[in-house]
Order: C-alpha cells, then structure tokens, then sequence
C-alpha cells in the first residue's frame, strides 16, 4: 500500500499529522510551528522557534546571487511561470552557493562525535587538525569560512553567535567552527573568517536536526527572496540590461 505518515485528505477533510488542516491547524500554527509539526511530527520549543525564524530570515536574500539572477533572467524568458523563475534560483542550492549549511552541518557532526561537551580547547583543536586533515585527503571542501565579498568578517556571524547564546545553542560546535577558523588562518596565514554557512552549521547541529533541514531552510528562507526578486523585475527591470552587458564584452556577439 502506498501511503504517507504526513497527512490525507477526504471529500471534506484535510488531514495532517492527525489534525484537521481547517479547525485545528489554520489560525492556530504559524509557518515555523506548521514546519516543524510536518518534518518533525511535533511542535518547536519556544527557543527553537527563535533560532528556525532567525534562520529562514538570514537567508531570505543576499543581494544579487546566482541565485536571484538567474530567478530574474528566467522570469523575462517566461513572464507567466514564476515558479519556474522561482525553481531555477533555488535549484543552484549546491555545496557552493546556499546549500552548503547542510555539508557544514555534517562536518562539525563529524568532528564532535570524537569529542564531549566538555572537551578542552586543545582537545577540539586536536580533532580539528585530524578533521582537516581527512577531508584534504579526501579531497572534500572545507566548509564555513571565508567570503568573497564579506573579507573582514560575515556581519551575519555576530548576530547569530548572539542569538545562540541567548537561547542555549552555544557550545560544541561553536567551538569547533571556531577551531577550524583558527586552524586555516595560521596554516594559511590570511584572512578566513567564519560566514554565515559555519554560523548555521554550529546552529542546525547544536539544535539536534538533521543536516538536510539545514538546506531545506535555506531553501525555504531562499524561496521568499527569489519572490522579491522576481516582483521587482516586474516593477523595475534590470535582468535584461544584465544580458546585454555580458553579449557586449564578447566581440564575437553582433547586437541589433
């Protein structure tokens, strides 16, 4: 039989996760409750709530991104398909750009199953150095540090930092993303500072989730920006005079 835990519906019924969708769920969950109650068969903890909206809302928008570009070049190619606009900007979620708070999530995984929460700097400086040293060896990207545009400091670090100590999320691996920040620093000897994939690593993985929802949020939080992004290419165009910049630095394009 093919079914899903998640929810059903009936000719006047729409169940999900035992509720009824209009008299116990609408009016009574907001979108972070109603997240968790279908991934997690539950409801957030009040701290947890605070850290799932602080996440969503750091990776609404970033400016223009791969992401929100290539939203609004496909938005001027189909008018009519805004989900398809909104498809392509979320579907470059890769271990480069938006996506990699998954893969940072599992490297300080990674590393604090070799440690306790009671571990001494030097001990996680030791796993660190060992962490490094397996994902060069396995030729894999370390993740959360450095930015190209952010070279002094990710000024979202700060604010999620806080936000961690303030409701208990502060520990083992912020302490490991901070150790690897040190590491690379001094065997590279230039700036490397944490951005805001470390900082949503340590979050993610202090709060217990599954890296995957890492990526989910971004894409989630993502999906909100793209929106903006496509209604202001709507208002005030600027995708196609992108266009015409990038066939004006090729010579070999003969524009009319």
């Amino acid at each position: 039989m093919v079914k899903t835990d998640i929810g059903y519906t009936t000719t006047d019924t729409i169940m999900v996760r035992g509720l009824n969708l209009s008299t116990e769920i609408i009016g009574k969950f907001d979108f972070v409750d109603m997240i968790f109650f279908t991934t997690l068969s539950r409801l957030p903890a009040p701290r947890e709530k605070v850290m799932v909206n602080a996440l969503l809302v750091t990776t609404a928008d970033h400016g223009i991104t791969p992401s929100s570009l290539s939203a609004r070049l496909t938005y001027i190619g189909a008018p009519e398909a805004l989900q398809g606009a909104v498809a392509t900007g979320l579907l470059g979620a890769g271990s480069v750009f938006l996506g990699p708070m998954q893969n940072a999530a599992e490297m300080l995984n990674e590393g604090a199953a070799d440690l306790a929460d009671g571990a001494t700097d030097e001990q996680i400086l030791d796993v660190v150095r060992a962490l490094i040293r397996r994902y060069k060896e396995r030729r894999q990207q370390i993740f959360g540090v450095g930015h190209p545009i952010h070279v002094d400091g990710d000024p979202r670090v700060p604010a999620l930092r806080a936000l961690s100590r303030e409701h208990g999320y502060y520990g083992l691996h912020w302490r490991l993303m901070d150790a690897i920040v040190e590491v690379l620093v001094k065997e590279q000897h230039r700036k490397l500072p944490m951005n805001v994939v470390g900082a949503i690593g340590a979050i993610v993985a202090a709060m217990g989730l599954d890296p995957l929802i890492a990526r989910g949020l971004a894409l989630v939080g993502r999906s909100a920006g793209l929106l903006a992004h496509v209604l202001e290419e709507k208002q005030q165009p600027m995708a196609r005079e992108a266009w015409q910049l990038v066939l004006k630095d090729d010579p070999r394009n003969v524009l009319p």
